[in-house]
C-alpha cells in the first residue's frame, strides 16, 4: 500500500462532523477499500470492485462529483447550527476544515493510486475525477442554505407523512406552470402568495376550491417545481393526519427553507374530530405557528363541510350553529381562490393550446367540435383535465 493511501486510511477514523457520510454505501465502500490489504490480492480486488460497483450505482462514474454531492447534502452539527444562525466554536471550525481537506484528497484518488504497485494484468474497472473545490463549494452552500437546504430537503422537494416522519417522494409529479393553460388570474393569486412566503413577507393560508379537474392540485405542485431552486418544499398530508401537523411543523420550524403543507381534496362531515384540529391550526395556535410554513388545501366544496339532512333537523339555534361552524372553517383561509368549470370558449382555448404544445395541427373549428364531443361523451364535462384527456386521445390516434 502506497504512502498516500496509508495516510488517508489513518484520517478516515477521525471523521466527526462528516461521520454521517458513511451512510452512503459508496463512501462506506471507499473507506473499506482504504483499509484493505493490497497484499491479499483476491480480497483487495473484491473490495475494489465493491467500491466501483457502488459508485456506478450512484448514477455517476465520477468520484469527485459523487463526494461533492453527498458532502453538500450531508446533515451534520455544523450545517444545522449554521441554519439556525449559531456560530461554530473554534474547535468545530478547525475540525470542519480538516475534514473538508480530507474529502478533497479523497476526491482526487485515481485507480492508479490503488493498483500501480500490484502485479495484476487483468482489466481493472476505472472511474473519473472532475476538478472540484470541496471547501469552497461547501462554504458557499452554507451561505446559501436558505436556497438549497441540507439533508433530505437538499435531495428532495416533495414529501409525504408516514408514522409521523417526512418521507421523500421519489418520483414527484413533474407538472410545470408552463404546461398549464387557462386560469391565469386564479393561478397568479396563488403564485403571488407563494412568492410572498419565499420573500419573507406575510403569506396567507390558501383554499383552492371549485370543480374537479380544473387544475387546483396541479397549480400547487407546479409552483413547487417552479420555485424549488429558491427553497420551496411541499409536504402532502391527508385529512386523517391533520392532528399530526403541530408535530410536523415542530420538525421544520427552524429549517431555513419554506414549506407548503398541502392537503388535497379536503372535505369533512359535520362533527369530525379533525375538523377542529384544522380550525385550531388555521387560527395560528402556539403549537402550529411557523413563519416558514403555509397551508394550501384544495376542495370541490367552498365551505369544506358536507351537510346532511340530519344537520338541518332540530331547532333554529342548532341549524344556525351548524351553519356558522361550516362557514367559519373556510373563512380561516386568508386566500380563497375559485377554480370554476370553464365555459365552451375557454375549454376550446385550453384544448387548442394543449394540442399545439404536443405538435397537433388541426383546423380550429374541427378541434373545437371534437373537443366538445369528447367532453360530452366522456361524461366528465368541460375541464382542463378533460382537455388533456382529449389531446392524449388525439396523440394515440396519430
Amino acid at each position: 500500500m502506497n504512502q498516500k493511501i496509508q495516510t488517508l486510511c489513518r484520517k478516515r477514523d477521525l471523521l466527526v462532523i462528516f461521520r454521517g457520510l458513511a451512510q452512503d454505501e459508496c463512501f462506506r465502500r471507499l473507506m473499506v477499500l482504504l483499509g484493505s490489504d493490497s497484499e491479499d490480492q483476491s480480497n483487495f480486488m473484491a473490495d475494489y470492485s465493491d467500491f466501483v460497483t457502488e459508485l456506478y450505482n450512484s448514477g455517476t462514474a465520477d468520484l469527485a462529483e459523487h463526494l461533492l454531492k453527498i458532502t453538500l447534502e450531508d446533515e451534520n452539527i455544523y450545517v444545522t447550527n449554521s441554519a439556525k444562525g449559531k456560530a461554530a466554536s473554534l474547535p468545530v471550525q478547525e475540525c470542519l476544515m480538516h475534514e473538508l481537506k480530507f474529502i478533497q484528497e479523497l476526491s482526487e484518488l485515481t485507480p492508479e493510486d490503488f493498483t500501480d504497485d500490484m502485479d495484476y494484468d487483468e482489466y481493472i474497472p476505472r472511474w473519473e475525477n472532475s476538478p472540484v473545490d470541496i471547501i469552497g463549494s461547501y462554504m458557499e452552500r452554507v451561505q446559501l442554505i436558505g436556497k438549497f437546504g441540507y439533508g433530505k430537503f437538499a435531495r428532495h422537494k416533495m414529501f409525504v407523512v408516514r408514522n409521523g416522519c417526512l418521507v421523500p417522494v421519489k418520483f414527484p409529479d413533474p407538472q410545470k406552470l408552463s404546461d398549464l393553460y387557462g386560469y391565469e388570474r386564479e393561478r397568479k393569486a396563488v403564485e403571488d402568495n407563494t412568492l410572498a412566503l419565499l420573500n419573507g413577507k406575510p403569506a396567507q393560508n390558501a383554499l383552492l376550491y371549485g370543480d374537479a379537474g380544473t387544475g387546483k392540485s396541479s397549480t400547487v405542485k407546479a409552483l413547487v417545481n417552479e420555485y424549488a431552486d429558491r427553497g420551496l418544499r411541499l409536504i402532502e398530508m391527508t385529512k386523517d393526519q391533520l392532528r399530526e401537523i403541530p408535530e410536523i411543523i415542530g420538525q421544520i420550524c427552524e429549517d431555513p427553507l419554506k414549506f407548503i403543507i398541502f392537503i388535497d381534496d379536503l372535505s369533512f362531515t359535520s362533527g369530525e374530530d379533525c375538523f377542529g384540529a384544522l380550525k385550531a391550526m388555521l387560527e395560528g395556535s402556539v403549537s402550529a405557528r411557523a413563519n416558514n410554513t403555509i397551508i394550501y388545501a384544495t376542495s370541490n366544496r367552498r365551505h369544506l363541510v358536507r351537510e346532511s339532512f340530519s344537520d338541518r333537523e332540530g331547532d333554529d339555534i342548532h341549524r344556525n350553529d351548524t351553519m356558522q361552524e361550516t362557514l367559519s372553517l373556510s373563512a380561516r383561509f386568508g386566500l380563497r381562490v375559485n377554480f370554476s368549470r370553464p365555459d365552451k370558449k375557454t375549454f376550446t382555448s385550453i384544448a387548442s393550446e394543449l394540442a399545439k404544445s404536443k405538435g397537433i395541427t388541426m383546423p380550429e373549428e374541427e378541434l373545437a367540435l371534437k373537443a366538445e364531443q369528447f367532453a360530452i361523451s366522456s361524461g366528465n364535462g368541460r375541464s382542463p383535465r378533460t382537455a388533456k384527456q382529449f389531446v392524449d386521445q388525439l396523440l394515440s390516434e396519430k
